[in-house]
């Protein structure tokens, strides 16, 4: 798509347009340090100002106009929310998805499939299963018994669903993710470890984003869940009977342990890792490569690995950075003491 900085600005509902040069159609979004006449970038910081004031871009979106700009700008409520709009109107464009079953897909003939629904090459959906309005599922998804897709949802291509479980509305799952595999449960019999049968499923909830080989285990019993209109990362580990409040932003890499509970709005930071059966309370930010071995009361940010509340990791880090300082003075201290001693000796 093409557009002019007049048919942009009225798209984005700009409060503002400051046009102080020659303007070109608009094609793409840019960053600040790449954008041409053609592209739009945005400004969300003041730290980035003296970037935008070099930029050669087409248009800057800004949330008030700026004197450092000399390119023109579109001044709006919120830079996010705006820059959003544009990557989606400046999408790179592909082929509308098609509805329909391809040939090579296989379908139980007991399976129940709404309207406008696609299903892609190679694609397998077992007996009992039911897939709502308008879903996709790309190509090599397989949709295991008796699970239940809601509408509007995406699996992208080689996405597996378990036996029993079920997916949301306006959910969308990335390639290679598995949902309800058998979870890591074991107990020690007679010098074995003999596997405990996982009957329960995984219940994913509306608007829920799941990124690309995440891997989300099914419950011993009840349902492993992961709440409404949370979002992760790639390349996560949801262990057996995990409860995932809403509204959750989990990223990448994350591994958390069978029978953990997350509040709403927890934040849980790359690399982060959560012992099982314990609570994170509502709101609370795990910083990443954090390990957290146990509950984290509501609001409270947690980093370093063991985890630690943050002021008093900040203590505990600052004391470590001290350690060569402090290991340098000890040495002179053991010299002083040394001499003195040998002072000693020598009276006697």
């Amino acid at each position: 798509m093409e557009l002019t900085l007049e048919q942009l600005a009225e798209h984005l509902q700009a409060a503002q347009v400051v046009s102080q040069g020659a303007v070109t159609t608009l094609k793409a979004v840019a960053a600040l340090d790449e954008a041409t006449e053609h592209d739009v970038t945005f400004v969300t910081a003041d730290r980035h100002l003296a970037a935008a004031a070099e930029c050669r871009a087409g248009a800057v979106l800004v949330v008030r106009a700026r004197d450092e700009i000399s390119v023109p700008q579109l001044v709006v409520q919120n830079v996010d929310a705006a820059l959003i709009q544009c990557l989606e109107l400046f999408a790179p464009p592909l082929r509308p998805v098609v509805a329909g079953i391809h040939p090579s897909a296989v379908v139980a003939d007991d399976v129940t499939l709404g309207q406008e629904v696609s299903v892609g090459p190679g694609a397998v959906i077992d007996h009992g299963a039911r897939i709502g309005d308008r879903c996709v599922l790309a190509a090599g998804c397989k949709i295991g018994q008796n699970t239940v897709l809601g509408t509007h949802t995406r699996l992208d291509s080689n996405v597996v669903v378990y036996h029993n479980c079920k997916i949301g509305s306006n959910v969308i799952i990335q390639a290679n993710t598995v949902i309800g595999a058998v979870g890591f449960g074991y107990a020690t019999l007679d010098g074995a470890h003999r596997l405990f049968p996982h009957n329960g499923a995984v219940v994913i909830e509306d608007f829920v984003d799941i990124g690309a080989n995440c891997c989300i285990d099914r419950a011993k019993f009840a349902n492993t869940i992961v709440g409404k209109g949370t979002k992760m990362d790639n390349q996560v580990q949801v262990g057996h009977n995990v409860v995932i409040g809403k509204g959750c932003l989990i990223a990448g890499q994350v591994g958390i342990a069978g029978s953990c509970t997350l509040g709403d709005g927890v934040v849980v930071g790359g690399k982060a890792a959560l012992a099982d059966n314990i609570t994170i309370g509502a709101g609370a930010v795990i910083g990443a490569v954090a390990g957290v071995l146990g509950n984290v009361p509501a609001g409270q940010t947690v980093v370093w690995s063991p985890g630690l509340e943050q002021s008093q990791a900040k203590r505990v880090v600052g004391e470590i950075l001290r350690l060569p300082k402090t290991a340098s003075r000890v040495k002179q201290l053991i010299k002083r003491l040394d001499k003195l001693e040998a002072a000693e000796n020598d009276k006697g």
